[in-house]
């Protein structure tokens, strides 16, 4: 308390200064239109900045939650595409087999919480796990392309192997053509790019034509995977390999939809008799 008293009597000069000149400032306001119109216009500038700076940190920490909501929303978007495209058809007989495709797959939205990029065999973690009803075998897309398959769970999280792993393989199928073939990832090949094998050699392809999948695998039909670079690449007398640049980018993973096929256990119930009986 004496410090305090110290302190303000050794500045009580500077204090009285303020508290005068806040006063005739006061004064010169209230007692002049056009001093009290300047000042108003002054203050609401000043006032309008901060609460502008202020909106603008607010939105900023808002964005986490922002990105989750416009994630849920994609998955909403993404169920309603997979069911147009099941059920776009004019023919009545096709339409009697889409009518159980649709509706067949429902999509689970999960964060990425590790993934690697550069490695021979890559691999991806994420933040859901077989409480939130993951299961060994599910495909992993974006929305912009296929990112690999569910290998591993635990209660909380999933490990997927990443499609930029030699072991993944999916089937895919031309823009142009109905023909199949297999898309693949080399060990020395760059993350952005991928190899479709198995084209019979008498296709004709282009580059820029667009690579899908067939929906003969994981993955349901029409999930676009890339774009062919490279067309020149023959893999024996039958056939030849396409080089493609992948629609996912690797290395900014952030928000995935885990696919779940509501009919996959009938689909493998159904292949294992034919195992069976041969």
């Amino acid at each position: 308390m004496k410090n305090l008293w110290l302190f303000l009597s050794r500045y009580n000069a500077i204090f009285w200064f303020i508290l005068f000149f806040a006063i005739a400032l006061a004064f010169v306001v209230s007692n002049n239109s056009y001093q009290r119109a300047s000042f108003l216009n002054s203050s609401n500038v000043v006032v309008g900045s901060f609460y502008k700076q202020v909106n603008s940190w607010k939105s900023y920490l808002a964005l986490a939650d922002a990105n989750e909501k416009l994630a849920e929303e994609n998955v909403l978007l993404r169920q309603q595409v997979q069911n147009l495209l099941q059920a776009d058809t004019n023919s009545q007989e096709v339409h009697i087999v889409d009518s159980i495709e649709q509706g067949r797959y429902t999509f689970i939205i999960a964060n990425v919480a590790n993934n690697s990029v550069h490695q021979k065999s890559n691999y991806i973690t994420l933040d859901k796990g077989s409480n939130d009803g993951i299961e060994p075998g599910m495909g992993v897309i974006t929305s912009n392309g296929i990112v690999g398959i569910v290998l591993n769970t635990s209660a909380h999280f999933s490990s997927v192997r990443s499609l930029l792993h030699p072991d993944s393989k999916v089937s895919v199928t031309l823009d142009s053509s109905a023909v199949f073939g297999s898309l693949v990832w080399g060990k020395n090949i760059d993350p952005r790019y991928a190899m479709v094998q198995d084209i019979p050699n008498h296709i004709k392809v282009k580059k820029g034509e667009k690579v899908f999948t067939s929906g003969f695998s994981l993955f349901p039909a029409g999930i676009q995977v890339g774009e062919i670079v490279e067309t020149g690449i023959t893999s024996g007398e039958s056939f030849l390999d396409l080089k493609i640049k992948l629609s996912t980018n690797f290395s900014n993973l952030n928000h995935v939809y885990i696919v779940k096929d509501l009919l996959v256990k009938e689909k493998q119930q159904l292949e294992a008799t034919n195992e069976d009986n041969g």
